[in-house]
């Protein structure tokens, strides 16, 4: 095991450096609201593909895709994985130049659901999207905090509250600027550094013959392509990561953030292609510690650790320096995500203030911006310290993300999506997949109300985010079908300004 001195060190010493140089590239280059939650047009092509690197590998892809191909399916889970992740950035890379065509002026998703949809619409995405947020933000710092008690017996107190800290200092500082330069420093070194622990890794176990004999020893299945329980996994949860992303606030933020729309495209799809690698990379881990240590991949028993089986094989199969050097890389790709979520989660409260405030000035804006990043890491800090798992959680938020997506970004292309139609369409598909929802928190109050509990089909992620996205698509295309009414995408721009305008960001349409 890590020394916790030297663990406590180093994390220490990183966080340290990286809030230097947060507040060293912010200073004097926030200026104004704007510049504190959108740095609008100012990235350039490398930064947007290192921040959109950077902002999606979280310390999850330590723990998530290991998770997978430990217990979910080996090699096809994670490659299904992989691929969920590579696909929202492929996504983006076609629907944010439209978001930027028709809201020049915008900021989030939320904004553009009430001028498109209405209130009632706007309130479930808004729902939905800091829900999903705030999850992630938790599991990550749930996740950093557990490695390092694993790794190093590190408390796990300690370890929110410096990592919480320390990030909150720089992103309540420099907002989206010191957010979006810290993630490309962070980017520049997480990918060699996981791209050389792998290397290390497989020399250490023996190199590939070794780990391959060992695994097919332990579980041939884990390896075979067409392990069917593996591909329903990856089925799945490229649903579910697709739905979740595309009402993730981060991603609307950078669509603004880009220099134009070309540099955008160019980041998004490079981003897909090196979120695709190492998330499979990471994934691999999970499937070698099968053949190398005991993975209790049952989730019933009270042992079960599939979900830190990357680090279980660290801390029983490698030297303490190699420890070590997988302690720096979560701690990287915590900061990366913990800043950009604070950041987005701000961001979305603060761009609605203008329509609560009465003509809110820039001054009072960016100050609501700054406590508003210190209340969600607060809050986020506390959840993480009585969270053991929030993969539950977590996918329950995937499953919201899946029923609102489809309405809420056709709305974009389509001039006969209305209001009522979005809604239909997202409470509807909603709770399809939540009768099929294998959690407790659903499946206990559904089984008890009379008649609907004897009735409820077998729980399965399968049929629950599937169904969901299934229905979602069906009940959007017939209220498209159906609608006489049509939107002009004109009152988009016409109603969405820049919060450093003295009207302050939001006005209604004259139509």
């Amino acid at each position: 095991m890590v020394s916790t001195t030297a663990a406590l060190g180093l994390t220490v010493l990183t966080l340290s450096a990286f809030t230097a140089l947060g507040f060293w590239y912010s200073r004097g280059r926030v200026r104004s609201v704007e510049d504190f939650l959108t740095a609008r047009n100012s990235v350039g092509s490398g930064s947007m593909t290192a921040t959109l690197v950077a902002s999606v590998m979280g310390v999850w892809i330590l723990l998530s895709p290991a998770e997978a191909g430990a217990a979910f399916g080996g090699v096809t889970a994670v490659a299904g994985y992989a691929v969920g992740e590579a696909i929202p950035m492929l996504a983006y890379a076609r629907l944010g130049p439209r978001i930027r065509e028709l809201l020049p002026e915008g900021h989030s998703l939320t904004e553009y659901a009430l001028v498109r949809y209405g209130p009632a619409v706007y309130l479930l995405v808004f729902v939905v999207s800091v829900t999903y947020m705030f999850v992630f933000l938790a599991a990550e710092l749930t996740g950093i905090t557990s490695a390092l008690q694993l790794v190093a017996a590190v408390p796990r107190w300690q370890t929110a509250v410096l990592v919480g800290a320390f990030v909150l200092l720089y992103t309540g500082y420099g907002g989206l600027r010191a957010s979006i330069f810290t993630d490309t420093v962070q980017a520049v070194l997480v990918i060699p550094l996981l791209l050389g622990s792998a290397v290390a890794a497989l020399v250490a176990l023996g190199g590939p013959a070794a780990v391959h004999r060992n695994v097919a020893a332990a579980d041939p299945s884990l390896l075979d392509p067409g392990f069917l329980t593996g591909l329903q996994f990856g089925f799945w949860v490229a649903i579910a990561v697709l739905g979740a992303e595309l009402v993730n606030q981060t991603w609307w933020q950078r669509i603004y953030a880009a220099e134009d729309s070309e540099t955008l495209r160019r980041g998004f799809r490079r981003a897909a292609l090196v979120n695709f690698v190492l998330v499979f990379v990471a994934g691999l881990f999970g499937v070698a510690a099968r053949g190398y240590v005991d993975v209790v991949t049952d989730s019933a028993s009270a042992q079960y650790n599939a979900s830190v089986a990357f680090f279980v094989l660290v801390t029983e199969a490698f030297s303490e320096t190699f420890a070590l050097a997988v302690v720096l890389v979560a701690l990287l790709l915590v900061m990366s995500t913990a800043d950009t979520l604070f950041n987005a989660l701000a961001s979305l409260v603060t761009t609605d203030l203008p329509r609560v405030l009465n003509d809110p000035d820039d001054r009072t804006l960016t100050l609501s911006a700054r406590a508003l990043t210190v209340v969600v890491a607060v809050a986020a800090i506390y959840v993480s310290l009585r969270a053991r798992s929030v993969l539950e959680l977590f996918l329950l938020a995937d499953l919201f993300g899946v029923a609102v997506a489809v309405p809420l970004l056709s709305g974009l292309y389509s001039e006969r999506v209305t209001g009522e139609g979005a809604l239909a369409a997202g409470l509807s598909s909603l709770a399809v997949g939540l009768v099929f929802f294998p959690n407790p928190l659903v499946r206990g109050p559904l089984s008890a109300v009379p008649v609907l509990g004897e009735l409820l089909p077998t729980p399965a992620f399968l049929p629950a985010f599937v169904g969901t996205a299934v229905v979602s698509i069906l009940v959007t295309a017939v209220s498209v079908r159906t609608s006489s009414s049509r939107f002009d995408h004109r009152r988009l721009a016409d109603a969405v300004h820049s919060l450093d305008d003295s009207s302050a960001g939001y006005r209604e349409s004259d139509d």
